[in-house]
């Protein structure tokens, strides 16, 4: 007589796991795979400090050097929409997140990682750079890590949000480039503020790179005697954090995670 076969168990499927060491060795493996990605991130800061150098005065390049490591920050927004576009455009990878218990604030903040390894190599020199042209205080170093993680979390938030409104592959070039540029060219990042135009410094305010550029030029002592720029130290620091935390809120809500 057979007898009857149980029904089979259901196996519980896993609902956690190491995101973001995931996501990190994703951007480890591209660095490690292709040494000339290392160079890209250093390559365009690098051509900008190069000229500033030859036509500026000697006294304005440690706070060249700590505008380049300020605009690499915000070409990580670049590289988020850039991969984040071609993960949902080409590969249909963002659909295997979707169904997964990752959710999209965390599918963000993973990209973010990746690309911010990738960008590692650029933070090193740049680093040793300042280091060895000007004296700077722990505090200055604590200042320029605070304001290049909320500028590294607000832009990556800004380049995803956009990447959601793409519809194909050739609209990711012009468009990243095109809005982060124009974002690190506007904030006093490679100059003073003080010597920009008063219409332009009306403009610049308005911009989260103004703030983070003012705070870590002030916390080194790169400032001249008599020059007050900013709206105090904490004033500016805290303009910085909301403008942060609002914009990735902003830009987080407006993220497309799935197709309508």
């Amino acid at each position: 007589m057979a007898t009857a076969m149980a029904p089979p168990v259901p196996v519980p499927l896993p609902r956690h796991g190491r995101v973001f060491p995931a996501f990190a060795l994703i951007g480890w493996r591209w660095i490690s795979r292709n040494p000339a990605a290392t160079v890209a991130p250093i390559l365009l800061p690098f051509i900008f400090l190069y000229f500033l150098k030859l036509i500026s005065p000697p006294g304005l390049f440690p706070l060249e050097i700590i505008g380049a490591m300020l605009f690499t920050t915000q070409n990580i927004g670049n590289w988020v929409l850039g991969d984040s576009a071609y993960w949902r455009l080409e590969s249909s990878l963002q659909d295997l997140f979707i169904v997964s218990p990752l959710g999209k604030v965390g599918y963000l903040f993973g990209i973010a990682v990746s690309n911010m390894i990738a960008a590692l190599p650029a933070y090193v020199v740049l680093g040793l750079l300042l280091a060895s042209v000007v004296h700077v205080p722990w505090v200055a170093w604590i200042a320029l890590a605070g304001s290049v993680g909320l500028l590294w979390i607000l832009f990556s938030a800004i380049g995803i949000a956009i990447s959601s409104r793409l519809r194909s592959q050739r609209e990711i070039w012009p468009v990243g480039n095109l809005l982060f540029t124009s974002l690190g060219m506007l904030s006093p990042l490679y100059l003073p503020i003080w010597l920009l135009p008063h219409a332009w410094q009306s403009v610049a305010y308005f911009l989260p790179g103004t703030y983070a550029a003012v705070i870590v030029q002030s916390s080194v002592g790169l400032l001249p005697a008599g020059v007050s720029i900013g709206f105090g130290s904490l004033l500016d620091a805290g303009l910085l954090a909301v403008t942060a935390v609002v914009g990735t809120a902003l830009a987080v809500r407006l993220y497309r995670w799935q197709e309508r």
